[in-house]
């Protein structure tokens, strides 16, 4: 990761004020506000405000029951049984607005997750950075022959470095022609907006992203998934340990009943259900199709 002198004074100043408030905080989340977290090459991930926590979920909550509540169920058990029954509300009255320092082609399948307000840094009016995202050796792979969307085997050898070398070089080949381009040393120079056409999809952008804990989640559990894509998930793993120390009570059950929980079917259930019973399950007589038993089967293992 690169941060200007600039940036980083900015972020200094920024640590080194404080402000009285009579709003909730959350003594995790005020550790890590403006601090920038590296990720990949040259991105980062770094909290620019926040409203709310754990107590703010519990309150949204149980404004719907009234007083009295709060000596028959704790926190962390309303929590829980709020995350364990998929209410969604009381989450959606905590949100957190992140920098983010990514590269193009993963900002395209970010922004898939329609749910947050986004600012995104403008190759319209400003000069994109010569910084782009060269993977390392280990997370250069084939196609997967299983998935159609994922890796298979690493590269390696003469493969792997001429991979390399067709991605430094064609990088900073399209950087310099348009740096050229939009250059009036000489000639009137191209409009920006048309430059920026010619740029690669690893060329590095940023965003202010602001979405609520709710939405925030949602995006964890597909983007923090082993099976999701390298690069995007390095991020939702950075996010998620800040959000585990936002709010601590909501983040553990999150990992318990979503990341760490299923969701099973009718027959998927039946399935268990006859199994415990002593009958074997066959993917013949799961009522299954193939795909379906292959991963039940990986469930049940």
């Amino acid at each position: 990761m690169t941060l200007t002198p600039e940036q980083q004074a900015e972020i200094e100043e920024q640590r080194g004020t404080t402000r009285q408030t009579l709003r909730a905080t959350s003594p995790g989340m005020e550790a890590h506000l403006y601090t920038a977290y590296p990720v990949l090459d040259h991105g980062l991930v770094r909290v620019i405000d926040y409203m709310g926590d754990d107590e703010a979920i519990c309150q949204a909550a149980r404004v719907s029951y009234g007083r009295g509540t709060k000596s028959v169920q704790n926190d962390e058990g309303l929590i829980r049984y709020l995350m364990r029954h998929w209410h969604s509300t009381p989450f959606e009255m905590c949100e957190i607005k992140l920098h983010v320092k990514l590269p193009v082609f993963v900002a395209r399948q970010w922004i898939r997750h329609r749910t947050a307000n986004v600012n995104e840094y403008s190759a319209r009016y400003s000069i994109l950075d010569r910084e782009f995202y060269i993977p390392q050796p280990e997370h250069l792979a084939a196609q997967s022959v299983v998935n159609n969307q994922g890796r298979g085997e690493a590269l390696s050898g003469e493969e792997a470095d001429r991979v390399l070398r067709y991605l430094r070089d064609d990088a900073m080949r399209a950087y310099d022609h348009y740096e050229e381009m939009i250059s009036d040393d000489g000639q009137q120079g191209l409009a920006r907006e048309l430059a920026r056409m010619n740029l690669p999809a690893n060329i590095y952008t940023q965003w202010y992203w602001k979405v609520d804990l709710h939405n925030l989640l949602h995006f964890l559990r597909l983007r923090a998934d082993a099976h999701a894509q390298y690069e995007i998930r390095v991020y939702a793993e950075e996010i998620c340990k800040i959000v585990a120390d936002w709010v601590p009570f909501a983040y553990k059950a999150f990992e318990d009943y979503r990341m760490g929980g299923t969701t099973l079917s009718a027959t998927a259930l039946d399935c268990v259900r006859r199994t415990l019973k002593g009958e074997e399950i066959t993917q013949e007589n799961s009522g299954m199709s193939k795909g379906e038993w292959r991963e039940f089967e990986g469930l049940m293992r």
